[in-house]
């Protein structure tokens, strides 16, 4: 009897130990659907969502589409600054330093004294402004001429219009 009961133990801790862990069989199944989905790339269901996002900030201004992104932000350094609603960034930046430094270059390389730095957004950005408009038209106009106007290098994914809430 002790024999019996020992065995049916010894079993059923060998169905627990072995039903708890994932087998050699089942590291193969995913492995092998991992391998399929990155050689068939992207589904066409997730690269129409990447669109979608990619386009879901894009406006027409006099006929051309520009990147307009709506922020509810504030002025960060120099309250000062004239703040408008139609802003072309230039440059994002988590810290505040950098920004500054970046506004300061604007300033007195490229001479664009109005530029400023606005603070806010989701992501808590510091956003480089070259110069504010009071309409979108003004902000596109100047969004297609900037390589003429900005001197210094632009960080990419940038310059876009940044329309203030």
């Amino acid at each position: 009897m002790k024999n019996i009961l020992h065995i049916i133990i010894m079993l059923a801790l060998a169905a627990l130990a072995t039903g708890c862990h994932s087998n050699e069989e089942n590291y193969r199944e995913a492995y092998e659907k991992a391998m399929q989905r990155r050689q068939t790339g992207i589904a066409a269901e997730t690269y129409a969502k990447i669109e979608a996002e990619r386009q879901r900030y894009t406006h027409v201004i006099n006929g051309d589409s520009v990147r307009m992104v709506y922020v509810n932000a504030n002025v960060a350094i120099d309250s000062t600054d004239t703040v408008h609603d139609y802003n072309v960034v230039v440059a994002t930046f988590s810290q505040r330093i950098n920004a500054k430094s970046y506004r300061d270059r604007l300033r007195e390389e490229c001479g664009l004294k109005g530029s400023y730095i606005l603070y806010g957004g989701k992501d808590k950005q510091y956003y480089v402004i070259a110069q504010g408009f009071d309409n979108s038209s003004d902000a596109a106009a100047m969004l297609h001429d900037l390589a003429a106007k900005v001197c210094i290098k632009i960080l990419e994914p940038l310059p876009w219009i940044l329309k203030k809430m």
